[in-house]
């Protein structure tokens, strides 16, 4: 079974300017001259860290990371004006521009599969593959999931705490009750709302995780950020129109593409992947028996970093 690649310092870390209000993080890692791939992470909301240089072989791939708009180490954190799908597929394409990459493998899970796949359909040329893990296709059907009828119907527990905190008259929109709440001016209204958010969020994600426990949001500030970011895109729903990348599957590019899905995922289920496999059959599923949502599961792990084995062979 494969595991990551040991720790890597980044070679070159960056602050670009994208317009008047953001300032994005980048960083490179890897063979400076090895196979360009560009790591999309999840959320929105979230961002990257050091342990996602380690999916990749540090002497095959010049390794690009970088922390969308407003999250983690991009600034102003939480920051919501001028944020939206486009404008990070344009922030994606100044990366490209400015590091001089014709070509990149593109890497994401869940929300970064997402960004990853409409990417590949505005930039068909850019793109050298795709490797998507736990595909989000950003439908009203897969927000309801998380946010109406589905999730809580496994997790009634946790679904009653995180329906609690929302009067009964406004539970019929739960992203709007919680987007209100936690972009509200009150202090102790907004944490308490993105608490709770990132909590049953948490627990889907985690769930099958050894020894992890019942998930507890640590950091409050951080938490706000994330889930500030996260509600402004589910209220907006992603910025996208309905069943926009599958309506156009015939847009992605003719490139190796590799789509790897736990069977066990909660968070985003199985039928994604399965929608967009048969919307493009020249791209290949792999369905991970005993794998859930998170990429540092071992089996999802495994996975993945046989994909990027298999790509950099492929496209050397």
């Amino acid at each position: 079974m494969r595991e990551l690649y040991p720790q890597i310092d980044a070679l070159q870390r960056y602050h670009l300017q994208v317009d008047e209000v953001h300032t994005v993080y980048a960083e490179e890692a890897g063979n400076p001259h090895g196979i360009p791939v560009i790591f999309l992470h999840g959320g929105p909301g979230s961002g990257c860290n050091e342990n996602h240089r380690r999916y990749f072989n540090p002497k095959k791939y010049r390794i690009v990371l970088f922390d969308q708009r407003g999250c983690n180490r991009s600034t102003p954190a939480g920051e919501t004006r001028n944020n939206s799908t486009p404008e990070l597929l344009q922030d994606v394409e100044r990366i490209r521009d400015r590091l001089g990459i014709e070509q990149w493998l593109v890497f994401g899970g869940s929300w970064g599969a997402t960004l990853g796949l409409l990417y590949a359909q505005s930039y068909p040329s850019r793109v050298l593959g795709l490797i998507l893990r736990g595909t989000f296709l950003a439908r009203q059907q897969d927000l309801n999931w998380f946010v109406r009828q589905g999730a809580g119907m496994i997790f009634p527990d946790y679904w009653q705490e995180f329906t609690e905190l929302i009067p009964q008259a406004e539970r019929d929109d739960l992203v709007t009750a919680y987007h209100t709440r936690v972009h509200g001016a009150d202090r102790r209204t907004r944490e308490a709302a993105a608490l709770a958010w990132s909590q049953w969020a948490g627990r889907l994600v985690t769930y099958l995780l050894p020894g992890v426990g019942d998930y507890t949001p640590s950091d409050v500030d951080k938490t706000v950020c994330e889930v500030l970011i996260e509600t402004h895109y589910a209220k907006h729903r992603y910025f996208i129109a309905e069943n926009q990348i599958l309506d156009n599957a015939a847009l992605l590019p003719a490139v190796p593409i590799r789509i790897i899905h736990g069977r066990r995922d909660l968070t985003c289920t199985l039928d994604a992947s399965w929608s967009l496999h048969r919307a493009r059959p020249d791209a290949q599923l792999v369905i991970v028996r005993e794998g859930g949502h998170l990429a540092g599961e071992a089996v999802m792990t495994d996975a993945l970093v046989t994909a990027t084995d298999e790509f950099a062979h492929r496209l050397s």
